[in-house]
Protein backbone atom coordinates (compact mmCIF):
# COMPACT_ATOMS: atom_id res chain seq x y z
CA UNK A 1 0.00 0.00 0.00
CA UNK A 2 1.47 3.54 -0.61
CA UNK A 3 2.07 5.73 2.28
CA UNK A 4 0.31 9.00 1.55
CA UNK A 5 3.19 12.08 1.74
CA UNK A 6 2.96 13.87 5.12
CA UNK A 7 1.93 17.62 4.14
CA UNK A 8 4.37 20.24 5.72
CA UNK A 9 2.06 22.65 7.66
CA UNK A 10 4.60 25.29 8.34
CA UNK A 11 4.97 28.85 7.79
CA UNK A 12 8.52 30.31 6.26
CA UNK A 13 9.47 31.79 10.20
CA UNK A 14 11.57 34.68 10.31
CA UNK A 15 15.46 34.21 8.92
CA UNK A 16 18.20 36.36 9.50
CA UNK A 17 18.83 39.65 7.89
CA UNK A 18 19.71 38.20 4.16
CA UNK A 19 21.75 41.70 3.47
CA UNK A 20 23.79 41.15 6.92
CA UNK A 21 27.37 42.12 6.16
CA UNK A 22 27.09 43.13 2.54
CA UNK A 23 27.97 46.54 2.65
CA UNK A 24 24.38 47.46 1.25
CA UNK A 25 24.32 44.74 -1.74
CA UNK A 26 20.56 43.78 -1.94
CA UNK A 27 19.22 46.67 0.13
CA UNK A 28 15.68 47.62 -0.57
CA UNK A 29 15.54 43.82 -2.13
CA UNK A 30 12.41 42.12 -1.20
CA UNK A 31 12.89 38.98 0.47
CA UNK A 32 10.50 36.10 0.00
CA UNK A 33 12.31 34.09 3.14
CA UNK A 34 9.03 35.44 5.05
CA UNK A 35 6.30 34.81 2.43
CA UNK A 36 4.26 31.56 2.04
CA UNK A 37 1.06 30.72 -0.34
CA UNK A 38 -2.01 29.07 1.23
CA UNK A 39 -4.19 27.55 -0.93
CA UNK A 40 -8.21 27.64 -0.36
CA UNK A 41 -10.65 24.75 -1.71
CA UNK A 42 -13.47 27.11 -1.39
CA UNK A 43 -16.25 23.99 -2.15
CA UNK A 44 -13.69 21.03 0.23
CA UNK A 45 -13.44 24.28 2.87
CA UNK A 46 -9.79 23.60 3.18
CA UNK A 47 -7.17 25.53 2.97
CA UNK A 48 -3.60 23.97 2.98
CA UNK A 49 0.25 25.71 2.54
CA UNK A 50 1.56 25.07 -0.94
CA UNK A 51 4.88 26.68 -1.16
CA UNK A 52 5.12 25.36 -5.01
CA UNK A 53 2.34 28.24 -5.55
CA UNK A 54 5.85 30.53 -5.21
CA UNK A 55 6.30 29.51 -8.99
CA UNK A 56 2.68 28.32 -10.08
CA UNK A 57 3.57 24.73 -9.25
CA UNK A 58 1.16 23.61 -6.68
CA UNK A 59 -0.38 20.43 -6.99
CA UNK A 60 -3.61 22.81 -7.99
CA UNK A 61 -2.03 24.83 -11.14
CA UNK A 62 -0.04 21.90 -12.56
CA UNK A 63 -1.04 20.83 -16.00
CA UNK A 64 -3.52 23.46 -16.48
CA UNK A 65 -2.91 26.46 -19.07
CA UNK A 66 -4.59 29.87 -17.42
CA UNK A 67 -6.61 32.05 -19.03
CA UNK A 68 -6.99 35.85 -18.19
CA UNK A 69 -10.74 35.35 -18.88
CA UNK A 70 -12.89 34.31 -16.37
CA UNK A 71 -15.96 33.49 -19.03
CA UNK A 72 -13.71 30.92 -20.67
CA UNK A 73 -13.72 28.56 -17.49
CA UNK A 74 -17.47 28.91 -16.96
CA UNK A 75 -17.50 25.60 -14.63
CA UNK A 76 -14.28 26.04 -13.00
CA UNK A 77 -13.61 25.13 -9.22
CA UNK A 78 -13.13 28.03 -7.20
CA UNK A 79 -9.38 28.25 -5.26
CA UNK A 80 -8.21 31.54 -3.36
CA UNK A 81 -4.29 32.07 -3.29
CA UNK A 82 -3.26 33.44 0.13
CA UNK A 83 -0.18 35.10 0.46
CA UNK A 84 0.79 35.01 4.34
CA UNK A 85 4.02 37.14 5.49
CA UNK A 86 4.94 37.06 8.77
CA UNK A 87 7.37 39.47 10.75
CA UNK A 88 8.40 39.68 14.25
CA UNK A 89 7.39 42.02 16.82
CA UNK A 90 8.54 42.47 20.39
CA UNK A 91 6.13 39.91 21.70
CA UNK A 92 6.84 37.49 19.12
CA UNK A 93 5.93 36.60 15.34
CA UNK A 94 2.68 37.72 13.71
CA UNK A 95 0.73 37.53 10.37
CA UNK A 96 2.14 40.62 9.01
CA UNK A 97 0.31 41.07 5.64
CA UNK A 98 -2.26 38.90 4.17
CA UNK A 99 -3.41 39.23 0.51
CA UNK A 100 -5.69 37.04 -1.26
CA UNK A 101 -5.84 35.94 -5.09
CA UNK A 102 -8.96 34.20 -7.11
CA UNK A 103 -8.32 31.32 -9.16
CA UNK A 104 -10.65 28.62 -10.61
CA UNK A 105 -10.13 25.42 -12.32
CA UNK A 106 -11.38 23.11 -14.91
CA UNK A 107 -9.95 19.99 -14.67
CA UNK A 108 -11.83 18.58 -16.84
CA UNK A 109 -10.79 20.56 -19.92
CA UNK A 110 -7.32 21.56 -18.10
CA UNK A 111 -7.90 25.20 -18.11
CA UNK A 112 -7.93 28.42 -15.72
CA UNK A 113 -8.42 31.34 -15.09
CA UNK A 114 -6.55 33.51 -12.60
CA UNK A 115 -4.54 36.87 -13.08
CA UNK A 116 -0.72 36.67 -13.25
CA UNK A 117 -0.61 40.56 -12.91
CA UNK A 118 -2.53 40.30 -9.84
CA UNK A 119 -0.93 37.28 -8.43
CA UNK A 120 2.79 38.53 -8.76
CA UNK A 121 1.22 42.54 -7.46
CA UNK A 122 -0.41 40.96 -4.01
CA UNK A 123 1.80 38.68 -3.38
CA UNK A 124 4.68 42.12 -3.08
CA UNK A 125 1.37 43.91 -1.53
CA UNK A 126 1.94 40.95 0.90
CA UNK A 127 5.97 41.25 1.49
CA UNK A 128 5.34 45.30 2.26
CA UNK A 129 3.00 44.27 5.15
CA UNK A 130 -0.53 45.31 3.78
CA UNK A 131 -3.68 43.46 3.82
CA UNK A 132 -6.07 42.74 1.08
CA UNK A 133 -8.87 39.96 1.74
CA UNK A 134 -12.29 42.22 2.51
CA UNK A 135 -13.16 41.19 -1.22
CA UNK A 136 -13.39 37.60 -0.33
CA UNK A 137 -16.46 35.46 -0.05
CA UNK A 138 -17.74 34.60 3.69
CA UNK A 139 -16.90 30.88 3.41
CA UNK A 140 -13.18 31.82 2.60
CA UNK A 141 -13.08 34.22 4.73
CA UNK A 142 -14.40 31.49 7.70
CA UNK A 143 -11.58 28.86 6.03
CA UNK A 144 -8.80 31.19 6.21
CA UNK A 145 -9.41 32.89 9.50
CA UNK A 146 -9.54 29.14 11.21
CA UNK A 147 -6.98 28.32 9.42
CA UNK A 148 -4.53 30.85 10.43
CA UNK A 149 -5.79 30.67 14.20
CA UNK A 150 -5.28 27.11 13.85
CA UNK A 151 -1.90 27.64 13.17
CA UNK A 152 -0.74 29.45 15.24
CA UNK A 153 -3.32 31.30 17.71
CA UNK A 154 -0.40 33.81 19.20
CA UNK A 155 0.34 35.06 15.46
CA UNK A 156 -3.16 35.60 15.27
CA UNK A 157 -3.88 37.61 18.59
CA UNK A 158 -0.71 39.49 17.83
CA UNK A 159 -1.91 40.40 14.03
CA UNK A 160 -3.25 44.11 13.41
CA UNK A 161 -7.00 44.57 13.91
CA UNK A 162 -7.55 45.06 10.65
CA UNK A 163 -7.02 41.76 9.55
CA UNK A 164 -9.06 40.39 12.06
CA UNK A 165 -11.80 42.75 10.57
CA UNK A 166 -11.50 42.42 6.91
CA UNK A 167 -11.86 38.80 7.38
CA UNK A 168 -15.42 39.19 9.48
CA UNK A 169 -18.08 37.44 8.32
CA UNK A 170 -20.98 39.00 7.68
Amino acid sequence: MEEKKKKNIGFNIIKSDPTAGHKGFGTGALSLDNVSPVIIDVEAGEAAIEVGALHARSPVEKGIKFLSNKDEVPNGKPYWLIWVTIDRKEDGPYYAGVTACEMTVDRAIRRGFKSLPEHVNRMDKSIKRQIIVAHMDDKSKGILTEFLKNHDLGMWERSIQQLKDDLQVN
